[in-house]
């Protein structure tokens, strides 16, 4: 019988790294009510859940970027948590809690395990909240299987409105490189936040590991199209950094405003790719006046 290709660690001491550094990024994470593994035909998937005193709206599900995982919205919980309740799922088939075990080969199986996850949750629906990959997560999702989601919100997104230059995608290889030192993976993510040091920041040291430990196996995510987003029966936020290396800003803003039926774009001049951990509380005051208009 063929091996399954699956995301997998590549050592046990490269999970246990990663491990301890994801455990040492959620220090800086409100306590969840909630922790629970959701089994889907992919997989189980770590959701956690943050009750709020002020939820008046859908809860919000958070999708974090790629070699990521729920830390990295440690500085946006608290304000997030001022709107409604929240869910923070570490994707499928990426360095984090969830466990893959079948195969990942399209983008509806992308959407499907995450509509498998949404259903077993007991609200009927969902503001989805995605950062980079998350925000085409969230995205392939409203396109593919849009009955469980209220609205969606993408923090500078990649492969939605804009594709992936080529160039980045060419800075990115040696990142990829698992016996290169640190200082390369560490070169590439300061990079995309627009040159601010990451190291001995928390939430870097366990993207970085992850990175380092963790080999993805899925094919790359297809770009949204003009057609699709202008076809989504749901309002979307598109959250657009200036200073992003992900796309070239401006078509990302042009393809979001001519494309989006609702056409609520914001732009954040001098934001960097790693908006959410730049402006969170801009990020959270613009989603309470979407969610509320």
């Amino acid at each position: 019988m063929p091996k399954k290709r699956l995301g997998h660690w590549n050592s046990p001491a490269g999970y246990e790294d990663y491990r301890a550094k994801y455990a040492g990024a959620m220090r800086d994470v409100p306590a969840p009510d909630a922790t629970h593994d959701i089994q889907t035909d992919f997989g189980t998937v770590r959701t956690y859940r943050f009750k709020s005193s002020a939820a008046s709206v859908d809860p919000l599900v958070l999708l974090p970027g790629t070699s990521s995982g729920t830390p990295v919205w440690a500085g946006n919980l608290d304000s997030l948590l001022t709107i409604t309740d929240v869910y923070a799922i570490d994707l499928l088939g990426e360095p984090g809690m969830s466990v893959q075990t079948e195969p990942i080969t399209s983008d509806e199986d992308k959407a499907a395990w995450l509509d498998q996850t949404l259903a077993a949750l007991p609200e009927q629906k969902f503001n989805l909240l995605g950062l980079s990959i998350g925000g085409w997560t969230a995205m392939n999702l409203a396109v593919r299987r849009p009955e469980r989601i209220a609205t969606v919100t993408t923090l500078d997104a990649v492969n939605v409105y804009d594709g992936i230059p080529f160039a980045i995608i060419v800075r990115s290889l040696p990142a990829t490189i698992k016996w290169l030192p640190r200082s390369w993976r560490d070169s590439f993510n300061s990079y995309t936040a627009g040159g601010k040091p990451v190291e001995h920041v928390p939430v870097a040291d366990m993207i970085e590991s992850g990175m380092k430990n963790y080999t993805i196996r899925q094919p790359p995510p297809h770009r949204i199209t003009e057609q699709q987003l202008g076809a989504l029966p749901m309002p979307v936020l598109a959250i657009i950094a200036g200073r992003s290396v992900m796309h070239d800003p401006a078509t990302a803003r042009r393809t979001a405003e001519q494309a989006l039926r609702t056409r609520t774009v914001a732009f954040y001049p001098d934001a960097s790719h790693a908006i959410n951990g730049e402006y969170p509380d801009r990020i959270a005051a613009d989603l309470r006046t979407f969610l509320n208009p």
